[in-house]
């Protein structure tokens, strides 16, 4: 006698390809990080060299465009539910672009320079919960997993390329480097006016058309809230001040590698595990990422570039499990719209970071 099949494993569910919509979006994710990334990193290099401002005027600047960009994502519900997810990421990319635009003039004005960064931070608020929104509008519950690990992989990867794509031109012709900028969020903004409006006008559900809804059956847990700001709290440390730590005792070469690979390693794992992910109860998610963040930061804490690059794969397992677990199940237990929920996911992340680089510095 043959013995009883096993059940399926999440990831041998047959899967629906995605949408044209949404492989755009994915696609106009990544442009959109590879764009913002090629100049923000860079910011306090350009506001303090190049037009002279003071160190300490500097961090007040970017301590208001971060404040901005993630506690902004509160007001991301109420916008979208008055204006719709597809306005509301054509006005996130229209500020983001006017943004931009404004720092080719703005290389030789502090004040113009200060208010484009805040215009590009408040597109930034605006449009990730839209477009996290619009990505799970009206898609099944089964789908979501996938279709937010993609999301993040898309955006990971854009954060990843940025910075190097713009190295040759951030000091040299940082007017060439904020008009190219400038022309590909005009060229992303104009491909998504053509994107359908929403779930409703696309015949695919009503999950995310409205704008509330009966929320699942309790669950046992803590708030995916409070899971997120204290998630980030812990990461952050690693991303803050890791290079503090590894360079002395490894090489600036060395903790490049490091950095490069956790990207790496990122975008490929993350649409790998995530119906994984998803299939676990969210005790035992919070279990297994607090778990592997422990684990990595005790690797590193040993020391020596053996423990740091393992270190720094645990880490990122962490992340992967931790970050998109609070997001669905923020998604699962709220009766708001989906684009509220992905803001408020957006101020505990700001919350969290804001936290650990107080009580790290």
């Amino acid at each position: 006698m043959r013995p009883p099949r096993a059940e399926a494993s999440p990831g041998s569910r047959v899967r629906q390809p995605f949408s044209g919509p949404q492989r755009f979006l994915l696609a106009g994710s990544f442009l959109i990080t590879l764009g913002s990334f090629a100049v923000l990193p860079y910011m306090s290099v350009l506001l303090h060299q190049r037009l002279g401002l003071g160190l300490g005027t500097v961090g007040f600047v970017l301590a208001v465009a971060s404040l901005i960009q993630f506690a902004g994502g509160a007001v991301a519900g109420p916008v979208t539910g008055r204006i719709g997810l597809r306005r509301a990421m054509l006005l996130a990319l229209a500020l983001r672009t006017a943004g931009f635009a404004a720092f080719v003039p703005g290389l030789t004005s502090p004040a113009l320079a200060v208010g484009a960064l805040l215009l590009v931070s408040a597109g930034a608020a605006l449009y990730l919960p839209a477009n996290k929104a619009y990505l799970v509008d009206g898609a099944p519950e089964t789908a979501r997993p996938r279709l937010l690990s993609a999301s993040g992989s898309a955006f990971n990867a854009g954060m990843a390329l940025g910075p190097p794509a713009a190295a040759p031109l951030v000091m040299g012709s940082p007017g060439v480097l904020f008009s190219c900028v400038t022309v590909l969020f005009a060229l992303v903004g104009a491909g998504h006016a053509l994107l359908p409006s929403e779930a409703a006008d696309r015949g695919e559900g009503t999950r995310a058309a409205t704008p509330d809804r009966v929320p699942d059956a309790p669950r046992p847990g803590p708030s995916p809230f409070l899971v997120t700001v204290l998630s980030v709290y812990a990461f952050m440390f690693f991303q803050h001040y890791l290079a503090l730590y590894a360079v002395p005792r490894t090489s600036a070469a060395f903790y490049g590698a490091v950095l490069t690979g956790y990207a790496a390693l990122l975008v490929v794992a993350q649409p790998l595990l995530a119906e994984r992910v998803a299939a676990l109860g969210y005790p035992a998610a919070l279990r297994w990422g607090f778990g592997a963040m422990a684990a990595g930061m005790a690797a590193i804490g040993v020391g020596g570039h053996a423990g740091i690059a393992v270190g720094g794969a645990l880490l990122c397992l962490g992340e992967i499990v931790l970050f998109l677990k609070n997001d669905l199940e923020a998604l699962a237990r709220s009766a708001s719209a989906p684009a509220s929920v992905f803001g408020r996911q957006r101020l505990a992340a700001g919350i969290g970071a804001f936290a650990s680089g107080v009580v790290g510095g």
